[in-house]
């Protein structure tokens, strides 16, 4: 860990012409240690789930403290934003008319995605998950065990979701009106899961 963090220090010392090859470093850093998890989750007939796989990045920056300005920073300049900096609602809930990305920058939580029988995934400080539109995610620890910045591509609004008999079908209309987004949070544009939910897409 102190081997890393001279070599963040080396990194950042080095990265001087400008932010975005600040955070550029910042991402090359970690590319090793780095892991990608997928998971999908199917219309249980209560949470229309989606068809695209919710994605975690696991460790995708895990040498600073700083995270919330550098995951606002980097979100925002792959054009995801509208941010939001607190911890996870502790029941099911999911958002129609939009995807979503939370970047944890503090503590350990576990998520369960998809309804109450869903898939329960840890996750801690540095990982960044983004969930598809209609995905049900709900938080089994407490509230505010995890700190999170959230944020939307292109700035969307967002709208909330419990599960109830009245959201759908326009639910699912929404959510077929959702456009894929243009960059990865993390990799920018035409890359990371834009290639993958378009091929998620392709495969329907």
């Amino acid at each position: 860990m102190l081997k890393r963090k001279r070599n963040f220090l080396h990194y950042s010392t080095f990265c001087q012409t400008s932010r975005y090859e600040y955070l550029t470093c910042l991402i090359n850093c970690t590319m090793e240690k780095m892991q990608t998890q997928l998971f999908l989750l199917e219309d249980n007939g209560i949470f229309p789930n989606s068809k695209l796989p919710v994605v975690v990045y696991r460790n995708a920056f895990s040498f600073t403290e700083d995270l919330s300005d550098i995951f606002k920073e980097t979100f925002k300049q792959n054009n995801w934003y509208n941010f939001w900096e607190s911890g996870i609602f502790t029941y099911h809930h999911y958002h129609s008319n939009t995807h979503e990305l939370m970047g944890v920058c503090r503590g350990s939580t576990i998520l369960q995605f998809g309804g109450e029988d869903g898939t329960k995934v840890r996750i801690q400080a540095g990982d960044i998950v983004v969930i598809p539109a209609g995905v049900a995610h709900k938080n089994l620890m407490d509230e505010n065990a995890v700190t999170c910045i959230g944020a939307y591509p292109k700035g969307y609004d967002y709208d909330m979701n419990y599960g109830k008999l009245n959201e759908r079908p326009q639910a699912d209309k929404n959510i077929s009106e959702v456009p894929l987004p243009d960059y990865d949070p993390l990799f920018g544009k035409d890359a990371g899961l834009v290639k993958l939910w378009e091929q998620s897409k392709n495969d329907e």
